[in-house]
């Protein structure tokens, strides 16, 4: 690490070093250090891509496009300000974005007049950019337990010009199988998890609360929510199961897990994505072997301009939902 920077945790790079290829490894540790251009996606329901390219770039902004999605594109780090405070952005017409970010709602592929849920909602930019896939045709309805994430998710919503399609709930997602079972044609699991890749060597209190608990403790929760959203979801649908962390026990294991316990229930899809960064999912993990469709799945590799993620896409050929479940038995 360059001097000055704070030193990601050691048992962290260890782990790294056991998930990521060799010849992958200098440039992963380096994207920590990175300040990566803001990345931003064009608001479709509100505003033309063209103009919108326009508006900003006539703003003085020093936009490049992206190279594998129309509606996308990225300014200078130093810039980022700027971006944040240009009048399409406090107007809706322009969302800021992670490019990793995008790649969700490109996997799920959602179409219009489909029923689409988002499990894990807050703070709304992949709802939004479910919605203007679907260009709010169907039926899209989005879920968030914590009341203040909840009214971020809203005020969002309205600000982009998506309030009027979408349907929310403050609920618990782990509920939500059983409430609704069989219900959806698409789910949208961006789970909540350890946030490993958003670590930054300039700020060492991105990372003050990881470590092994915290790891197994996400784990617990996102076992519970994919299960839910799987009961969700009709027989032939699809459910993307998503996050920001590196941790097989987060991603593949979890996948694995549900994966054993739902046998003959679902199945997992290869994702083809637009981007050369990525890296099939593990099938193992410390001695343990994993179910070898687990490759299927995909780790985008962070770079200059893009962080970590991880996906996986499941189809569901049989029924799974348990509807007379009990309220707060989550435990798998």
């Amino acid at each position: 690490m360059n001097d000055g920077l704070s030193p990601l945790p050691h048992e962290f790079c260890a782990r790294l070093e056991q998930i990521v290829p060799a010849e992958a490894l200098p440039q992963v540790l380096r994207s920590f250090e990175n300040v990566r251009p803001a990345s931003f996606r064009v608001n479709t329901l509100l505003s033309g891509t063209e103009e919108s390219f326009a508006e900003l770039r006539n703003g003085g902004l020093a936009v490049t496009d992206c190279a594998w999605c129309d509606v996308a594109g990225t300014v200078p780090a130093e810039q980022r300000r700027q971006l944040s405070e240009h009048v399409a952005v406090t107007e809706g017409r322009v969302y800021i974005q992670g490019l990793s970010s995008m790649l969700a709602a490109l996997a799920l592929a959602p179409q219009p007049g489909e029923a689409v849920l988002d499990l894990a909602a807050a703070p709304g930019g992949k709802t939004l950019h479910l919605a203007a896939t679907m260009q709010k045709q169907g039926r899209l309805s989005a879920v968030e337990p914590v009341r203040t994430r909840f009214f971020k998710l809203r005020e969002n919503l309205r600000r982009y010009g998506a309030d009027d399609f979408v349907r929310l709930y403050q609920t618990d997602g782990r509920d939500v199988g059983r409430k609704t079972p069989e219900t959806f044609d698409a789910v949208l699991l961006d789970a909540p998890c350890t946030s490993e890749a958003r670590f930054d060597c300039n700020d060492p209190t991105s990372w003050q609360f990881w470590g092994p608990r915290k790891i197994a403790e996400s784990a617990r929760k996102q076992k519970a929510l994919l299960r839910s959203a799987i009961d969700a979801t009709r027989v032939g649908g699809r459910v993307l199961y998503c996050t920001c962390s590196f941790a097989p026990e987060e991603n593949e294991l979890v996948v694995a897990h549900t994966l054993r316990r739902l046998e003959g229930k679902i199945t997992l899809l290869r994702i083809e994505l637009p981007v050369g960064n990525i890296q099939p999912g593990l099938t193992q993990w410390e001695g343990k072997e994993l179910p070898s469709e687990v490759a299927l799945a995909r780790r985008v590799l962070p770079d200059e301009t893009m962080s970590g993620f991880f996906l996986a896409l499941v189809e569901k050929t049989e029924p799974t939902a348990l509807t007379k479940q009990k309220r707060g038995r989550h435990r798998e």
